[in-house]
């Protein structure tokens, strides 16, 4: 399950809603809860299409991706997906729990509230920074500054890691990685996290949390940052804990695929932890129900095609009453079920077409509140779940990160009135030598409908950039928070969407 992510698109899980009890009543109880502490309800905007989708602070913002994550999980279950283990990155982890049974939905609720307000008190000035780099080279980086408090936060991917500290120091840091040629990425998220400098919002949130109920959970839960199974710990010291502790997405991918996990769930809107399952461990199948036009029928079809999955399930030991047990297998952005990634859970299809069902393992996506997750090329399952081999956690966002603005999947071209001044093919040809030149290719050998990543290779971090440079060259800021074209980015699509943002601009 995937942590700190932009704000959930505005009728996200209007279907969801509509097709599952469960998911209705999950929802049903977080808008209670939020409504205890004098927060707007969520379930309204994330299930009617014409809801508003202006940002409304982070606690809401907290509660919006807690409900997209558990919503998600809730359709895996009920299309009877068995998650093999669950893996939250971040404050993911809390969404991890509360799928697995180990808490409440209520008390997952409160407890998140509760962090967001002692990390808004201790209101520190610090920023994270994802980097285009190793856990090494990236911790080294960070030791130039030798300052304690400037840390590595993240390892979510060979080529992904994120940096936290305070805000000049990041801002030194990202200069340095520029004179290297390593592309980095501040990420947007409410509160920083991950340093030793939150070790005070860590002792006030177990001073003043609410102390609630838990258990051993349905599920077997796999945490990043402890490096083992969560076994009988008390859900506020994990919170805590996890403030100021380094989150190991890429130790955790890699374990539970040499356990068996083949296949990752992402619960979440977008591909942020499921990324870094993919760079981590190329190969493997992963999922993200939310960015496919029929979100059940695409889980259907992963385990349809992974129905052998079960034959793994023995190589997976039961989790001991510490935690200490085996890795399970898992797929890393948001909750999950038995897939390997961010919490998210699987469904089989209907019992007459559909094959028995598979067993999943859930993991979720850092997202530094939106665990800014900055995206890798890998495949992760924002809050997501894990599932048993040949069948998916402030956090960083994973990539993750900014405002997500829905665009349709594709995207018609257009042709813009004469005082727009552009037209397809000039800004393709702009495209062409803007990429050409950063990636060091020859510009007419790009072509407009390769895929960025899947065809060119560019990671997922050379595109945020890259996006960001067109956004900057159009005049098109609105461009940066648009998360459809990093996930299936092609230069058409880009410029398409560039001719119809300066036409509307020009209207």
């Amino acid at each position: 399950m995937p942590g700190t992510v932009a704000a959930p698109r505005a009728g996200i899980l209007s279907e969801l809603h509509s097709r599952y009890e469960t998911v209705r009543e999950a929802l049903s109880r977080i808008d209670k809860a939020a409504g205890e502490m004098g927060l707007p309800p969520v379930s309204a905007r994330l299930t009617e299409p014409g809801g508003t989708s202006q940002r409304r602070g982070p606690e809401a913002q907290y509660l919006e991706i807690f409900a997209v994550s558990i919503a998600t999980h809730h359709m895996l279950i009920a299309e009877g997906v068995k998650p093999v283990a669950i893996v939250g990155q971040s404050i993911g982890e809390l969404w991890a729990l509360a799928a697995a049974g180990h808490l409440s939905v209520e008390d997952a609720a409160r407890l998140a509230v509760a962090r967001s307000q002692v990390l808004s008190r201790q209101n520190w000035d610090g920023k994270m920074l994802a980097v285009g780099v190793d856990g090494r080279r990236a911790e080294s980086l960070a030791g130039l500054m030798n300052h304690p408090d400037l840390v590595l936060a993240c390892e979510n991917a060979p080529r992904q890691s994120v940096i936290s500290g305070p805000e000049r120091l990041i801002e030194q840091v990202e200069r340095v990685a520029d004179a290297f040629g390593w592309p980095s990425l501040p990420l947007d998220v409410p509160h920083p996290t991950h340093t030793p400098a939150m070790a005070q919002a860590a002792r006030d949130l177990r001073a003043t949390a609410p102390r609630v109920p838990y258990g051993s959970g349905r599920w077997r839960v796999r945490s990043p940052w402890l490096g083992r199974d969560v076994g009988d710990d008390d859900p506020v010291d994990l919170v805590a804990g996890a403030l100021t502790a380094r989150v190991r997405m890429l130790h955790t991918i890699r374990e539970l695929h040499a356990a068996g996990a083949d296949a990752f769930v992402e619960c979440g809107e977008w591909p942020v932890v499921t990324k870094f399952v993919e760079a981590s461990v190329p190969g493997v199948q992963c999922v993200v129900p939310l960015s496919e036009s029929d979100p059940v029928e695409a889980v259907r079809t992963l385990f349809a095609e992974t129905a052998d999955v079960g034959r793994f399930r023995s190589r997976l030991p039961a989790p001991s009453s510490t935690g200490h047990g085996a890795p399970a297998r898992v797929r890393t952005p948001a909750t999950v079920a038995a897939v390997t990634v961010p919490a998210v859970s699987a469904s089989p299809a209907p019992p007459a077409t559909v094959p028995a069902p598979t067993p999943y393992a859930a993991s979720v996506t850092y997202a530094p509140v939106a665990a800014p997750v900055v995206e890798v090329p890998v495949r992760v399952a924002p809050a997501a779940e894990v599932l048993a081999p040949a069948a998916p956690v402030e956090e960083v966002p994973a990539p993750a990160a900014a405002p997500v603005t829905a665009v349709p999947t594709e995207a018609a071209s257009v042709t813009p009135p004469a005082s727009a001044g552009l037209d397809y093919d000039s800004v393709l040809a702009e495209l062409r030598t803007l990429y050409g030149d950063f990636l060091g290719y020859p510009a007419d050998l790009l072509g407009e409908d390769d895929g960025l990543e899947s065809e060119l290779g560019v990671e997922s971090l050379k595109q945020v950039v890259l996006l960001g440079r067109v956004s900057d060259r159009f005049d098109l800021p609105d461009l940066r928070a648009n998360s459809s074209l990093l996930t299936v980015g092609t230069l058409r699509r880009i410029a398409e969407t560039v001719v119809q943002g300066r036409a509307e601009a020009a209207a």
